[in-house]
């Protein structure tokens, strides 16, 4: 965070000092004792000056937009990709909890099934003694 305000605070003085150079400048330019001819050429110069000063400023603040832009970038994906990452583990973890609550539902089924299928074998059993007994 420091680092953010020092970059604003060095930009805010670059601008500062350009608008600055400008006015006093223009000020001196115009309030100087010359003629018309020579103003004009003198408010030229300094218009070139002040094109290839921003010219300059610009293209390193081109660089520095570029630069910050690939490491936001960088940082989008890297984010990007560890929610990713969370997300596919978490999803993994949730489908292997429910199959095997699933399996255990299954399993307590098949139990109830299997002592449901004995009782009623131990039923007809105890019908056929019965009968066979009763005969």
């Amino acid at each position: 965070m420091g680092d953010n305000n020092n970059n604003i605070n060095t930009k805010d003085f670059i601008i500062g000092t350009l608008i600055g150079s400008i006015v006093g400048a223009s000020t001196a330019l115009l309030l100087a004792p010359k003629s018309g001819r020579e103003l004009r050429s003198d408010i030229n110069q300094g218009a070139v000056q002040v094109k290839d000063r921003a010219q300059v400023k610009g293209s390193d603040w081109k660089d520095k937009a570029y630069t910050t832009g690939s490491e936001l970038k960088r940082k989008a994906m890297d984010t990007t990709s560890q929610f990713t990452k969370n997300a596919s583990d978490k999803t993994k973890e949730l489908t292997k909890t429910v199959q095997t609550k699933l399996n255990e539902k299954r399993n307590k089924e098949d139990q109830a099934l299997q002592a449901a299928e004995e009782v009623a074998e131990a039923i007809d059993e105890a019908s056929k003694e019965l009968e066979t007994s009763n005969k």
